[in-house]
């Protein structure tokens, strides 16, 4: 459980790097458009991006489409936004993401939903994993990544699997043709640091063969008692021109997260007679002892070439090993007015998740009856492999606890027993995908597409077998109208299908998801682009969803779910850009009702209404300053007699450009220091943090 030699020499090595690099201010470029040349003047090369304004997004279709052109919801996290507000993990992000709800039960799991459902398809430059799993253990820092699109509706049309909540495309950043830099050296409450460090190099005099190296190193403590976080990541990519028409690029990136004193569950919401509890916020079951290390190893490449006359092809592979070593404390039961009634439950677990996808497709235009239409033809593979060992039961499991051993970490650590295997399977998928987009006329687009998904899979959980195959035709339909030079009507269709991972008490597998999703709304573009806008409503029929029943799978300590059938329905608002000179904008509201079969409302755990928005400003009369806030807002919610109040928090940021290549940051967070739940889905959950600080330097090139 103890980091390696080899990987805290790596930490030591790697931050004495990144703080070298911010006191000699060598580092790399960040701008969203980097490749554009200014119009006249000089630009510092590394400077930290300003603009919220985003051209164009690849997610949902393959097609590089605006947001007015795209016949879905989509917001665009840009990477000016991700610096203003040190959106350092994809928790950040997507808490920021306008629809989207972070469910933050414990410290290291985290789950996602949209629109009522779960998000479970994440893609890394628009290919997408095998084994979906709206499920994340650990954060995976931003550090590597240009950008972060989401699109919300069913996006199977270009994933291995189609799911109404929305997709997320984490886009990596590439390497470009100047030499620059940019770092930043950060310190901020409970003792954290954190180092980045992001370089560009051109390896030829015309750029034609360069390179990029990005570097993160965060530690620290944290508001909840025992909890110690340190997170390692590097990455680094290369990209050639192989002729005047043709691109390579290869990268590997490199993630290790070593948190101690974790928690696996949380404190009980509820008494022993029912009753909502109150806590300290600092409050925790984690032991002193308890961990979860993961390392993720991530190696792409691609080749692109433009074959001429509108066409290109691209052919990706993605491959990742993901190593897990937890040794864990979770206590179960309700107290009583005297403080009894939990009860003990250590585990330790050994895990190893790898992943393979395969992606090619051609994309291009062409003329018909005197009009230019789009097509996209593709296909894809991906397989991915689970196994998971869990140690004997110790001797110290179904004990009666103490209040200071259920929350004051005196519960001594047990002595695992040798591993044994508990779950082994794989996951293949086979897909192949078209997509066409006919101009009608000028104002009208259509856009027809299908996606042919072929799943597989075999193995064992806990000892039950785990095996299917299910073969799905998912079509997707999207109708764009221009209304006048600014607005667009658009309408879409899509259907859903995607296998789970989820078991019933008895340890089977869930069947997987299926259904339909609607989607109607008004998008708008204005000032060439700068400023977007759109309103959307949606109904989603789903069938087969898991919903967690409150206990664990028999044999095991994994939550068991049940199948049922809901549906939802909603309006969205979004709105990002540059609303008046120098002033950025980006954010939106969402309403969504959920009820099951029976019109009865279900998943009250998650907001009905949300707001996010986040807005910065440089004072035209004092340009070397930007000043930003942004806000959280969410509804009630109620799970089984647990109840969280609806609350907002505000953020605050600030920074000055001391000189050209020298910047200082300051943000505030949770202004107002609001005290709330991150998470009621399940029958225990955690506090968010109190007001925080963060001071940051930066140095550019």
């Amino acid at each position: 459980m103890r980091r390696s030699r080899q990987s805290a020499l790596l930490r030591s090595c790697a931050f004495g790097t990144l703080a070298t690099f911010a006191a000699l201010g060598a580092t790399t470029a960040r701008a969203e458009h980097a490749d554009a040349a200014p119009a006249d003047g000089i630009i510092v090369t590394g400077a930290v991006p300003d603009d919220y304004t985003v051209d164009d997004q690849s997610t949902s279709t393959r097609l590089d489409l605006s947001l007015r052109e795209t016949p879905q919801a989509t917001t665009v996290i840009s990477r000016a936004q991700i610096e203003d507000f040190n959106l350092d993990t994809i928790n950040d992000v997507l808490l920021m993401t306008p629809g989207v709800n972070v469910e933050r039960a414990e410290t290291t799991r985290t789950y996602y939903n949209a629109r009522g459902f779960d998000i479970i398809n994440f893609q890394y430059d628009g290919v997408g994993q095998p084994l979906p799993s709206g499920l994340q253990i650990g954060a995976i820092d931003t550090a590597t990544f240009e950008r972060v699109e989401v699109v919300r509706g069913s996006s199977g049309l270009t994933s291995l699997t189609g799911n109404p909540s929305a997709a997320v495309n984490y886009v990596r950043k590439r390497a470009r043709r100047e030499t620059g830099g940019h770092a930043s050296l950060a310190y901020a409450r409970f003792d954290r640091v954190r180092g980045d460090v992001d370089v560009n190099m051109a390896l030829t005099e015309d750029g034609g063969v360069r390179a990029r190296f990005v570097g993160a190193y965060e530690d620290g403590e944290s508001h909840l008692d025992f909890y110690h976080d340190s997170r390692l990541t590097l990455y680094g990519t290369l990209s050639a021109d192989l002729g005047p028409s043709t691109v390579a690029t290869v990268g590997y990136g490199w993630q290790e997260n070593d948190p101690a004193g974790v928690t696996w569950g949380g404190v009980p919401f509820l008494d022993a007679n029912g009753d909502m509890l109150e806590y300290d916020r600092s409050i925790t079951t984690a032991q002193p002892w308890s961990s979860w290390h993961s390392i993720s190893r991530d190696l792409f490449g691609d080749i692109t070439h433009d074959f001429g006359n509108g066409w290109e092809g691209k052919v990706s592979v993605f491959r990742r090993v993901r190593t897990m070593e937890a040794e864990l404390f979770y206590l179960y039961g309700a107290q009583d007015d005297d403080g009894n009634g939990l009860y003990s439950w250590p585990g330790a677990y050994i895990d190893r998740h790898t992943q393979t996808t395969f992606d090619a497709h051609l994309t291009g235009n062409f003329t018909l009856f005197g009009r230019s239409h789009d097509l996209v033809l593709g296909a894809n593979y991906g397989e991915a492999h689970l196994r998971e060992d869990e140690a004997d039961a110790p001797t110290r499991t179904n004990l009666p606890l103490t209040p200071e051993e259920a929350f004051g970490g005196a519960f001594a650590r047990p002595d695992f027993g040798a591993y044994s295997l508990q779950a082994a399977y794989t996951t293949k998928t086979y897909g192949g995908y078209g997509t066409l987009r006919l101009s009608l006329a000028d104002p009208v687009h259509l856009l027809l597409g299908g996606n042919v998904t072929r799943t597989e899979r075999e193995g064992q959980s806990y000892g039950t077998p785990n095996y299917f195959t299910k073969t799905r035709v998912l079509p997707f339909a999207g109708l764009t109208v221009d209304l006048t030079g600014s607005l667009s009507a658009y309408a879409s269709y899509a259907t859903i299908f995607n296998p789970q991972i989820n078991m019933r008490r008895d340890g089977s597998v869930l069947d997987p998801l299926e259904g339909k999703t609607y989607e109607a709304g008004i998008k708008g573009e204005w000032l060439a682009g700068r400023l977007n806008a759109a309103i959307a409503v949606f109904k989603t029929d789903q069938q087969n969803v898991a919903e967690a029943t409150g206990e664990l799978v028999e044999n095991s300590v994994q939550n068991a779910y049940i199948q049922v059938d809901n549906s939802s329905r909603g309006v969205e608002f979004d709105v990002s850009g540059e609303l008046l000179p120098g002033l950025q904008l980006t954010g939106g509201y969402a309403y969504v009702d959920i009820e099951d079969k029976d019109g009865i409302d279900a998943r009250t755990f998650i907001p009905r209404h949300t707001v996010r928005l986040s807005t910065v400003y440089n004072p035209p009369v004092l340009e070397a300053l930007r000043l930003g806030g942004s806000v959280r807002y969410q509804s009630r919610i109620t799970n089984d007699g647990a109840v969280q109040d609806e609350y907002a928090v505000v953020d605050l940021m600030a920074r000055y450009q001391l000189t050209r290549n020298i910047s200082l940051g300051f943000n505030l967070d949770n202004v107002t220091n609001a005290k709330y739940w991150q998470s009621i889905q399940f029958a225990q959950g955690l506090y968010d943090a109190p007001r925080t600080w963060r001071g940051t330097l930066g140095v550019s090139f």
